[in-house]
C-alpha cells in the first residue's frame, strides 16, 4: 500500500493515466487490459507483443495474442506506449518517456539488440541545427543502425 504522502511512481501514474483515458472514451477496462497494462508497466527495455504476452500468462495463462495487441494500441493511443520499428524487425515498445526519460537508439543489425544512449552535446547540437532552420524542436527520435563487434553477440561472424 502507497504512503499517502508520497506521490505515485511512474507505474501508478501511468495505470491512473489509462483508466482516466478508459472511461473519457467509454472504454471498458477489464482485468486482463489492467494485467497486460501493468506488466509492461514494469518491465524494463522493449518488448514485442509476443515478449509481452508470454509475461503476462504466468499471471493468467487465458490472455490472448490479440488482447495484448489491443491493449497495446489503446496504451499507444493514449500517450503511455511508444512503438518502435527498429529496421525489418517486428514492432517493439516501450513506456512512453517524459522530457527526462528521453533517450535514443542504436541497434544491431545482425541480433537485434537495442541498446539505449543519452548523449548532451548531440541533444544541443539538434536543437542547434533546428534553429539554424528557424525551429523549435519539440520531439524528435534517433536511431542508429550497425552490427555487433561485441565478443557475446551470436551472430557475430570470427
Amino acid at each position: 500500500m502507497q504512503n499517502p504522502e508520497q506521490s505515485p511512481g511512474p507505474n501508478e501514474a501511468s495505470m491512473a493515466s489509462l483508466r482516466k483515458y478508459v472511461q473519457k472514451n467509454g472504454l471498458k477496462f477489464t482485468k486482463q487490459r489492467e494485467l497486460i497494462a501493468d506488466v509492461f508497466f514494469q518491465s524494463q527495455g522493449h518488448l514485442t507483443a509476443e515478449e509481452l504476452l508470454d509475461r503476462v500468462r504466468k499471471e493468467d495463462s487465458q490472455v490472448s495474442l490479440a488482447t495484448v495487441y489491443r491493449t497495446m494500441k489503446l496504451l499507444t493511443d493514449c500517450g503511455l506506449a511508444n512503438p518502435h520499428h527498429f529496421g525489418e524487425r517486428q514492432t517493439v515498445y516501450e513506456p512512453s518517456e517524459t522530457g527526462e526519460d528521453h533517450h535514443d537508439h542504436i541497434i544491431c543489425q545482425d541480433c537485434g539488440k537495442i541498446f539505449e544512449f543519452m548523449n548532451e552535446q548531440i541533444e544541443e547540437l539538434q536543437d542547434k541545427i533546428a534553429a539554424g532552420y528557424g525551429l523549435e524542436l519539440t520531439t524528435h527520435r534517433m536511431e542508429l543502425y550497425g552490427k555487433c563487434t561485441r565478443q557475446d553477440c551470436e551472430h557475430r561472424k570470427d
